[in-house]
């Protein structure tokens, strides 16, 4: 089965930078094909990576419920329901090099997310064998980890910024996934957007806190800001990119 990686934490502390990092460090490093699964429902994975988006699992939700109902979307007369998910569902997945990419999408209105986690997780159980690793952006919140949503997760990479509230979000992951019974083998937290990649006694008192293994810091990298205002992919950052070389070196040392 392949090695699922989950990266989390609060929004806003740079998680998708890292988790598209990440793709892109176990791809030059011979660990390929990886399934990039974008599990956040503002979804901007495939912006880090630089590919387009397929369909999405929220819109394929939007088909099946509307069908019969909306025009727009239409089931060919003989095939249940059921019958053309499944056959949609192979159009979700887009193709690259060295990696596919599937993403969850939103749905639209106040339609409720239950149907499309549960597809996010049935279709990483049922790919995951076909890949080495496979890496899960996941949303800002604690849904995904609440809904159970990694069970055989075998890493969790969370995600924060020097601020307390950042460190302390990670805490209460981290203290949901023991009491969700989760047992990865690696878990630890990833301090991002460091000046000068310099750990504040502060936030170190927070960690400690919070009872977190800290994984490793990673500088403020001017280059990923301005790579992000010229729309530019992070995957094209060069190798001496503060924020790679300090991933690279964090991901090195966890044996990835």
């Amino acid at each position: 089965m392949g090695h699922i990686i989950a990266v989390a934490g609060k929004g806003g502390v740079g998680k998708t930078t890292l988790c598209g990092l990440l793709i892109q460090y176990l791809c030059e490093h011979g660990k390929k094909p990886v399934l990039a699964v974008d599990a956040d429902a503002n979804s901007n994975l495939n912006e880090v990576l630089g590919v387009e988006m397929g369909i999405t699992l929220g819109e394929l939700r939007e088909e099946i419920e509307r069908a019969g109902v909306d025009s727009r979307y239409q089931i060919p007369t003989g095939i249940t329901k059921q019958a053309w998910l499944e056959r949609r569902l192979a159009d979700a997945l887009t193709e690259e090099d060295d990696f596919d990419f599937m993403v969850m999408g939103r749905t639209q209105g106040q339609g409720c997310y239950c149907f499309v986690n549960g597809l996010v997780q049935t279709q990483i159980q049922k790919l995951q064998s076909h890949y080495p690793y496979v890496v899960v952006d996941n949303e800002a919140g604690l849904e995904h980890v609440s809904r159970g949503l990694l069970p055989s997760m075998e890493t969790a990479i969370l995600v924060s910024d020097c601020s307390r509230r950042g460190v302390q979000a990670a805490g209460r992951i981290a203290a949901l996934m023991k009491e969700l019974d989760l047992k990865p083998r690696r878990a630890g937290v990833i301090i991002n957007r460091a000046p000068e990649g310099k750990l504040d006694e502060g936030t170190r008192e927070e960690i400690e806190k919070q009872g977190l293994s800290l994984l490793g810091v990673i500088p403020q990298d001017e280059m990923v800001y301005r790579y992000d205002c010229d729309g530019k992919p992070l995957v094209e950052l060069p190798k001496d990119a503060p924020v790679k070389g300090a991933l690279y070196e964090i991901l090195e040392r966890m044996g990835l």
